[in-house]
């Protein structure tokens, strides 16, 4: 675990208000609120940044630190798959812009080679054993991947940052 490293977690887009729509003010107002908790990540000392690249907060996360990239040379985008197979099921766009991100990361690990049961949950734990930061856009509720992930973070003893995503509070 490196002091200076941050993972992403959150719920997917269809568990949002808005859906998959990104163009919807509120799914503007998330990524906004999602920058900023990175930006200040950044000013605080963290260079290395874990994304599971799932849909939604995965992605968005790793497209917001690719933009940083661009003025921070020091960072770097790890993605963490948790299976070859990840992205086969999502519409041709998302696959498309899923492979483009993925092109752009310092560093691809894929952690098996098909789809099981418990992949994701491994991916989530791995996550989470390589940053000291947990960034969550969680609402709390206590089911679910986001939800394990937190708690697995708690557990572990990780800072945990988390941006509820219809009150946009952060805390």
């Amino acid at each position: 675990m490196s002091n200076f490293s941050c993972a992403f977690t959150g719920h997917r887009p269809a568990r949002f208000p808005f859906g998959y729509n990104e163009d919807d003010e509120r799914c503007v107002q998330v990524k906004a609120v999602i920058s900023e908790q990175i930006n200040a990540l950044v000013v605080n000392g963290v260079t290395e940044f874990y994304s599971g690249m799932a849909l939604g907060v995965d992605q968005w996360a790793a497209e917001i630190v690719l933009e940083m990239k661009k003025t921070h040379s020091n960072l770097r985008l790890i993605a963490v798959r948790p299976c070859e197979t990840q992205a086969d099921r999502w519409s041709a766009n998302q696959r498309e812009r899923h492979y483009n991100t993925l092109a752009h990361c310092d560093v691809v690990y894929t952690l098996q080679t098909k789809y099981t049961r418990s992949c994701i949950f491994e991916r989530n734990k791995y996550l989470v054993d390589r940053a000291k930061y947990l960034l969550a856009v969680y609402d709390g509720r206590s089911n679910g991947g986001t939800a394990y992930t937190v708690r697995y973070a708690r557990q572990q003893g990780r800072w945990i940052i988390t941006i509820h995503p219809e009150t946009l509070v952060v805390t």
